[in-house]
């Protein structure tokens, strides 16, 4: 651990083991009781944001090979963005955004931006 972290850690923050751009960032990891009382960490479920809470920007036709890492590249300017994508299309798995040529997808700003409502 670094003397950031502990430092952070001393004054009250909790530090994630993922990137901020993770998908993971921010999800509580607990820990189960293994064999021989060994703790056994996990990462707690997370659930897609309802659709509402994004701000679309813009829809996207598929075309044939595009791969869900190269849309967020472009539209967001960083290919592990990809779950962005999925979350704001309703899907678990990236690469169902274009399995389908034809298709479109909505291109939106991430959840959980203050303002960010289609109210």
């Amino acid at each position: 651990m670094t003397d950031i972290s502990k430092l952070f850690q001393q004054a009250g923050f909790k530090a994630s083991p993922f990137s901020p751009s993770s998908r993971y960032n921010g999800i509580e990891i607990t820990a189960l009781e293994g064999e021989n009382d060994e703790r056994v960490p996990y990462v707690k479920r997370r659930l897609i944001p309802p659709q509402d809470t994004f701000f679309l920007l813009k829809k996207h036709l598929v075309a044939e090979g595009e791969r869900p890492d190269l849309l967020a590249h472009e539209y967001y300017n960083d290919a592990e963005r990809f779950w962005q994508l999925a979350d704001a299309n309703l899907v678990s798995d990236a690469n169902e955004l274009t399995a389908n040529p034809g298709n479109t997808i909505h291109i939106t700003l991430p959840n959980g931006i203050p303002g960010n409502t289609n109210a």
